[in-house]
């Protein structure tokens, strides 16, 4: 039941804010020391970057005036460029604590925008080895994504790209091995792998992808195949059906 403040709350108003979700500069506060664990030089950089903007600014509005403008334009580059930097440093932070964890390049991968939707369970999961198999679709096709050892990837990866070849027979399949072996892909560079990968696809045809994807389904949502028994060979019992 909806209380007295909610009925109140027009169509546009703000929702009320969620007192157990941090505030931006809470957020901030955590970020920054999430950087300074792993970097502890982070902070003096992203100071020196405001103070060199600064700098700049104050040689430039001596020589060409107005002072003030420049130093202005110089602060706000300053700040800018120290948000800049702290983005980059919290991302490799981040990539660090994920290193090595089951899950971790899912989770690199799902951050790839421009037009890239991942999916938000594994395709293929191997329940004995935990090697897993992850998908994205965008104007470049179907991405597919492995996370394992190499060998072990590599028969995952071939089993599904055939399998996806049999229901997009047009639509470009890209597979790539997530890791730290020798010709696997790290996890700072699956994102600009990803984002390279051309796109030859309108939004219609993807669209068209993801309907056909959702149609295959997944190997959480295929019901599994008892052991022993082969579907293509059962034979139905004919006494059972005379009811003998």
């Amino acid at each position: 039941m909806s209380t007295d403040s909610e009925k109140r709350r027009g169509p546009f108003s703000r929702k009320p804010k969620d007192p157990k979700k941090p505030g931006r500069i809470a957020q901030m506060r955590q970020v920054v020391q999430l950087a300074r664990r792993h970097n502890p030089a982070s902070v003096w950089l992203m100071a020196a970057a405001v103070v060199g903007c600064i700098g700049v600014g104050v040689i430039v509005g001596f020589v060409f005036g107005p002072m003030w403008l420049w130093v202005i334009l110089g602060v706000l580059t300053g700040v800018f460029l120290a948000l800049f930097l702290l983005g980059r440093f919290a991302e490799t932070a981040a990539f660090e604590e994920m290193r090595g964890q089951p899950g971790a390049i899912g989770a690199v991968l799902n951050t790839a925008r421009r037009g890239w939707l991942m999916d938000e369970q594994p395709i293929a999961v191997d329940p004995r080895t935990r090697d897993l198999v992850y998908r994205s679709t965008g104007k470049g096709g179907v991405i597919l994504v492995s996370e394992g050892p190499k060998n072990r990837a590599a028969k995952m990866l071939q089993k599904e790209e055939k399998r996806h070849a049999r229901v997009l027979p047009n639509v470009p399949i890209h597979t790539f091995q997530g890791g730290e072996g020798e010709d696997q892909i790290p996890m700072n560079r699956i994102v600009k792998t990803v984002h390279k990968v051309p796109r030859p696809l309108n939004k219609a045809e993807v669209l068209a992808v993801r309907k056909r994807l959702t149609a295959l389904g997944t190997m959480a949502s295929r019901p599994p195949i008892p052991k022993g028994i082969d579907p293509m060979r059962a034979r139905p019992d004919r006494k059972a059906l005379r009811g003998r």
